[in-house]
């Protein structure tokens, strides 16, 4: 058997969503269990969607989840260039042979008149696809369409049979001939489209397997029937290629994820601080299973044990809860140093941190990180956790209490609180968690005879400027005496 290429094919419109990094996945994960060749290919033939801003944001999406590729564009490859855009030449000349060896044939109908002849068929209840009305021109029905100005479209005959196949993930598949009618690969302006441009660039570029989304499954018969015509003109050599179609993902309302629903956007994840681990594992449960009931894994261990005959060809459901959770598990299971340092950006992002962080802010992150990281479940949330130790920094925004949250908690049964705090924190000079624990249950707990709740919650929101926080008597260390006395004398002033 040949060894296993694949290929991730994605258009450059827009931006990448989770529907899309799941085929990419699965197709890298196939690659890297047999050992084979993971293709990236850019489809940029639409000049009127396309735009090198989308380009861009595929190739960083795919290296941010570390999704490396073996040919495409920047690593390169012997089947280049890997930008349709710049292989217009090889399809203009492949279409040329069809049309010559009669496998395609000029088609000079107007949109005007395609509509009224399906509007026909749908009256007389028969398939309303293309009625071949092209297909066998004389000469002279020839010469008035040009003799008009005509510009034709360039379509597959398409043989009169059924076409079947062997589904990696649905089984045998049948489509009847007269729902596969003749297919438009060239537009009038000479525009390659898909249907040309696709099946050509698995030939050339010696794809074995084709793993993509059930969308795509009507489009197969199209591509078997055009394989077997470039074999015929000697452009592709050896068997046809593998396909799987993978099962939608739905979205709320068991309906299909769309561009337009939120939670379809990869951008949403990278903004909100999801990790790329945690993510890429959600995906490949849409719809895979690892098997033994375990959901939490690597990249590389799920390509260790990927088997395309593990999807489920049903529905599989978009849920951001469990893909949040998720997430959770691997803010849990990084190391502490490392979530630390990808919290970094976004508290430069959030201002919190200023682009050159000193040496003690650093070291205060780090401190912080071990007390935040049980509680996280994405590095946003991380942010608004560890704020408040670096507020009043130089830089950084001045410290200030959620007006929400001191209306609720800092009224004038506080005061007595408060004062009581300061008045024992300011006689601990060995300034640690246990000390400052020790002083403030002495005098909040005993002392004012104030259950936990009542004793620590106005203080908590004194220092932190929230109700939920890291542990108090921790925070309290790692802010420092100087800041947390000066913290709780503003809130009395």
């Amino acid at each position: 058997m040949a060894p296993v290429r694949v290929r991730f094919c994605p258009s450059p419109t827009g931006n990448p969503h989770v529907g899309m990094v799941r085929t990419a996945l699965f197709n890298w994960a196939y690659a890297r269990h047999t050992g084979g060749t993971f293709v990236f290919r850019i489809e940029d033939t639409d000049t009127s969607r396309d735009s090198e801003q989308s380009y861009q944001d595929l190739l960083d999406s795919l290296k941010w989840l570390g999704l490396d590729w073996d040919e495409g564009p920047v690593v390169g490859g012997p089947h280049g260039p890997y930008r349709q855009s710049q292989r217009m030449d090889i399809y203009a000349e492949v279409a040329a042979k069809l049309l010559a060896s009669g496998h395609a044939y000029y088609c000079y109908c107007s949109q005007e008149e395609l509509e009224e002849r399906r509007e026909a068929a749908r009256a007389s209840n028969t398939t309303p696809g293309y009625d071949g009305k092209c297909r066998d021109l004389s000469d002279e029905e020839r010469a008035v369409f040009v003799a008009q100005e005509r510009k034709p479209v360039t379509r597959i005959r398409m043989p009169d049979t059924d076409w079947t196949w062997h589904d990696l993930v649905r089984g045998e598949v049948t489509f009847a001939s007269e729902h596969v009618p003749d297919y438009v690969i060239v537009r009038g302006s000479g525009e390659p489209l898909y249907t040309l441009t696709n099946p050509v660039d698995d030939v050339l570029m010696e794809i074995t397997h084709v793993l993509r989304g059930e969308d795509l499954l009507s489009s197969t018969p199209r591509q078997l029937a055009l394989y077997d015509a470039l074999k015929d003109i000697g452009v592709a050599q050896g068997e046809r290629p593998q396909y799987g179609h993978l099962p939608y993902v739905m979205g709320e309302g068991n309906k299909k994820l769309s561009k337009r629903d939120p939670e379809s956007a990869l951008l949403m994840y990278r903004e909100e601080g999801y990790l790329p681990e945690g993510l890429i594992n959600y995906l490949s449960l849409l719809g895979w299973s690892f098997g033994d009931d375990i959901e939490f894994f690597s990249k590389d261990q799920m390509a260790k044990v990927f088997d395309i005959s593990r999807v489920n060809a049903n529905p599989a459901r978009f849920d951001l809860k469990k893909c949040t959770a998720i997430n959770g598990e691997w803010m849990r299971f990084i190391e502490q140093d490392d979530l630390a340092n990808r919290l970094i950006p976004y508290l430069k992002q959030e201002g919190v941190l200023t682009q050159d962080p000193t040496a003690t802010q650093l070291a205060t992150l780090h401190a912080a990180v071990p007390h935040v990281q049980e509680r996280m479940e994405t590095l946003r949330q991380g942010v608004g956790m560890v704020a408040f130790l670096f507020y009043g920094d130089e830089g950084s925004p001045r410290f200030t209490v959620d007006p929400e949250e001191a209306s609720k908690v800092l009224t004038d049964d506080a005061r007595p609180v408060i004062a009581a705090a300061l008045q024992a924190l300011s006689a601990v000079t060995d300034w640690n968690t246990q000390a400052i624990e020790h002083a403030l249950r002495v005098s909040l707990i005993d002392g004012l005879e104030l259950k936990p709740k009542l004793a620590f919650g106005p203080v908590r929101v004194a220092i932190t400027g929230r109700r939920v926080s890291p542990p108090l008597f921790e925070s309290l260390e790692i802010l420092g005496r100087e800041r947390s006395l000066a913290r709780l004398a503003a809130v009395l002033d």
